[in-house]
């Protein structure tokens, strides 16, 4: 994969441009993100003109689709955001039952794209390409996983730990 994939990760993670609200900056990481996403993608997969010319209106469609399953994944982070302090546990199972769902929605997603994948390409260009993409998508919940503080519970929160 690109260098630049880590870089652009890295800045995903990092702190906010002051002039900039927190949904400005979100889609401008985005928009940067998906430039080179495209870019690692056809580095990877190295296609020929035939395979490139059917292979690239597919991924957009999928990828807009995603995009989509994806915004849900950023309402769920803000809103974890916005109720980290007074989590209850009510709020800690909406959110936890919402991510369950945001990843079976893009489970779905990547199994039906991927057998028009492989309507298109052969299975094993088709395998390498989700292969990317899981890389890609592992790359970006590492950073996200560190980023994210773990929910307080109240014995954590009232009690001190006494080691």
């Amino acid at each position: 994969m690109k260098k630049s994939i880590i870089a652009v990760l890295l800045l995903f993670a990092g702190t906010m441009v002051m002039s900039q609200t927190t949904d400005d900056y979100l889609e401008i990481m985005r928009s940067v993100l998906k430039t080179e996403k495209k870019a690692a993608i056809a580095e990877v997969m190295a296609f020929n003109d035939q395979e490139a010319e059917v292979f690239w209106p597919l991924y957009n469609e999928f990828n807009e689709k995603m995009y989509t399953i994806q915004s849900k994944r950023v309402k769920i982070i803000k809103d974890y955001a916005a109720n980290y302090s007074n989590m209850t546990d009510e709020k800690a199972d909406e959110l936890w039952t919402a991510a369950l769902n945001f990843k079976q929605e893009s489970l779905n997603l990547t199994k039906q794209y991927y057998k028009k994948f492989k309507k298109i390409l052969p299975a094993s260009k088709a395998a390498k390409y989700f292969q990317a993409e899981n890389k890609i998508a592992t790359m970006i919940d590492y950073e996200l996983a560190a980023e994210i503080p773990m929910i307080e519970t109240e014995q954590h929160r009232d009690h001190e730990i006494i080691y």
